[in-house]
């Protein structure tokens, strides 16, 4: 058991870490990775530079911490409720990002509405930045990996009777179709919800074989 010392420090320290990362994701929405430097962070957190590079090395770990999280919430939701097709297809018809994962709940609170949208932004950030700095590019292609694994275990314990190949593929499809529905948040939206949410269920129905009114992917 561990000393009530060792916790309190552990407490503290992690305290400490969440305001930072608070205060980074503010100053990296507003002014992106390259305009919101240390001594913004710092002031925004309330805290010295100095204090920061207590806790972090360098930005880019800080970006690292930001992904991961980021990362971490999806895994969770996604094993949860992102099996279920059919609320995938409803969330995606009306661009629900945030909640692919979850049932919309349409009384959700502001800030967990505001916080999903500076996950999305961040992430869209995050890609971008992939493009001129090998270390970003990185925590990019690793925390993809992450979520692309944990999708395809979840569906391939639902639909065993898929190879591996096969079921690579599927994955493959429906992260394009996510990924390009939260790219797509940016424009007008040009069809009607309802009718892209039929689609979805076709698209799925036929991509796994299956009835999706009759078999919850649970």
């Amino acid at each position: 058991m561990l000393h009530p010392q060792l916790c309190s420090k552990d407490a503290r320290i992690s305290a400490r870490r969440d305001q930072i990362i608070a205060a980074a994701r503010l100053c990296f929405r507003k002014h992106g990775f390259h305009g919101a430097g240390m001594a913004e962070i710092a002031k925004t957190s309330q805290l010295s530079v100095g204090q920061i590079y207590r806790y972090f090395a360098n930005k880019d770990a800080i970006i690292e911490e930001i992904v991961r999280r980021i990362v971490m919430k999806k895994i969770r939701l996604m094993t949860g409720n992102a099996h279920n097709l059919q609320q995938v297809a409803h969330n995606l018809a009306h661009r629900r990002i945030g909640n692919l994962s979850a049932p919309y709940k349409e009384d959700q609170c502001t800030e967990q509405k505001e916080q999903a949208e500076i996950d999305h932004a961040l992430m869209l950030e995050v890609a971008a930045e992939a493009t001129r700095n090998p270390v970003v590019e990185k925590i990019w292609r690793d925390s993809e990996k992450a979520l692309f694994n944990e999708a395809k275990s979840l569906l391939t314990a639902t639909f065993p009777q898929f190879s591996e190949a096969e079921m690579t593929a599927k994955v493959e499809s429906l992260a394009v179709i996510c990924e390009g529905t939260a790219f797509r948040r940016m424009t007008t939206v040009h069809a009607d919800a309802e009718h892209l949410e039929a689609l979805y269920n076709r698209y799925f129905q036929d991509l796994f074989e299956t009835d999706l009114t009759t078999r919850k992917l649970e």
